[in-house]
Order: structure tokens, then sequence, then C-alpha cells
């Protein structure tokens, strides 16, 4: 092996290992954290010396976190579900077949998720007190639907228009109806789309912040991201770090299995899938 390609192999591999480092430590360090109460959370200790399950015992007995995993995991699901079923038949319209305005239409789609959540707040709370949903994760789903809508039909839209014309020409000569030939034909080779963008919309409706800050007000309706901003201590100066800290990993562990999970779904539809030209 010459020296050039070796100094290549140990920039890559270095590279490589920074990347993992500056990504998995701050992981590893909430994990660290929350296993440490008191002041020993303020001691730099890779290892905690005495590990304790305190701070992820105080977050179920004093406080209904359970009840705030239940409500991100019902409004992330639901958010993602209307998505994909909405997108799906959006993204088969605007990708095959032929109208006027079907570029408009797009760009007025990419030109929705391009606005930050704070400039559609006021008109988007009218809304939702108008049809008496504030303070209810029916209110967080419609609202969690601007953001992950746009996203889904735009990605799906993509992917259907690599799809090769003739699955559409032969299923139309045997008198297949557009309906029959999204649901018979694109939809299996949509599952490595499908899967991908799925996991990035639930990802974005369990991470959002803002919309359920402010459309919900009592603790038994709020998600967890609105549940670990308002763990408080005795006074402003005491924050419960060890505890927001265990929290942030409950919250992250689910993503992360999700991710795997999905992983092994996307390679595999993807050979499944795989269609000669």
């Amino acid at each position: 092996m010459s020296p050039l390609i070796l100094l290549r192999r140990i920039g890559f591999y270095g590279l490589l290992a920074a990347i993992l480092f500056y990504t998995v430590f701050p992981f590893y360090w909430a994990v660290v954290s929350s296993l440490k109460s008191g002041s020993a959370i303020f001691r730099v200790e890779f290892l905690p010396s005495a590990p304790t399950l305190e701070n992820y015992r105080a977050l179920f007995a004093e406080q209904s976190f359970a009840r705030n995993i239940a409500n991100s995991l019902i409004v992330a699901s639901l958010a993602t579900a209307i998505s994909l079923a909405l997108a799906v038949t959006a993204a088969y319209a605007l990708g095959r077949i032929r109208f006027r305005g079907r570029s408009a239409v797009l760009f007025a789609i990419l030109s929705i998720s391009m606005f930050p959540q704070i400039a559609v707040l006021s008109g988007l709370f009218e809304l939702i007190r108008y049809f008496g949903l504030y303070n209810s994760l029916t209110g967080l789903v419609f609202s969690n639907l601007i953001l992950t809508l746009p996203f889904t039909v735009w990605v799906l839209t993509a992917f259907v228009r690599e799809l090769p014309r003739e699955l559409e020409d032969s299923a139309l000569m045997d008198g297949a109806s557009s309906f029959k030939i999204l649901i018979e034909i694109f939809l299996p080779l949509m599952a490595p789309a499908l899967a991908a963008t799925g996991l990035l919309a639930f990802i974005l409706a369990w991470n959002e912040f803002l919309f359920a800050l402010t459309f919900t007000l009592s603790n038994e309706q709020r998600t967890v991201p609105v549940a670990i901003a308002l763990i408080t201590g005795a006074s402003a100066y005491e924050l419960p770090w060890g505890r927001v800290m265990a929290a942030s990993v409950i919250v992250t562990v689910p993503l992360i299995a999700l991710v795997l999970i999905l992983q092994r779904h996307i390679v595999s539809g993807l050979v499944a899938g795989a269609v000669k030209g």
C-alpha cells in the first residue's frame, strides 16, 4: 500500500471518527448526566461514580410525563399518517397527470413550507380557537399538518416522477383505473419513499415545540417538548438538570429505535422495488 493511499485512509477514518464523536457525544453526555443527582451533575465524569435512577423515577412520580409521551405519540402518529395518506394521492396527481397550473400548485406547496412558524402562528391560533380545537390533541394534529404535509407531498412527488412510465401505460391498456394503478402498482414501489418520508415527518411532528406551547393550556394536553421546557425546580436558579437530561434521553430513545427499524425496511424496499429500465 502506497503512503498516499494510507494517508487518505487515515484522513477518511479520522474525519469519520470526528463526525461520529460530534453527533453521538451530546447524547452520551445526556445519559451520563441523567444518572447523577445533586451537585454531582456539575462534575466532569465520563462515567458516573454513583449512578442512580432517581431522575427517571421523579419524572413519572412527580409529574404526568407518561401522559405527555402518549400525547406526543398520538399527535406525531396521526399527523404522519394523515400527511402520507393525502400526499400519496397528491403526489400521483402532481407527478403523473398533466394539467394546467401544476407547476403553480407545486410552487405554492413549496412556498408554504418556507414560511417560519411564527409567521403563521397568529392566523392559525384564530382558526384553532374558531373551530373549538384549543387545548386539544386534535388542534395539535391539525397545526402539525402545516409542517408535515407540504414536505411529504414535495418529496413523494419527486419520487413518483422517477417511476417508469411503462408500468402505468401497461396498466392503462389493461383497463385499470387511475386509483387502481396508484394502489396496486405505485404504492408498493413507493414503500422506500414512504418509509423515509414518514420517518422524517414523524420526527418533525414529535419535536415540534412552538405550536404545542401556544395551542395547549393544561399539562394533560401538552407534548414532551413543552413538558421538558416547563420542568422547574424550587427556584429559578435551581433548575433540575438531571431530570431534564433524563427526559431528553427518554424522548430520544424511541426515535433512535424507529430509525434503526425503518432503516432495514428502507433497504429491503429499495431491493424489492428495484425496476429495470
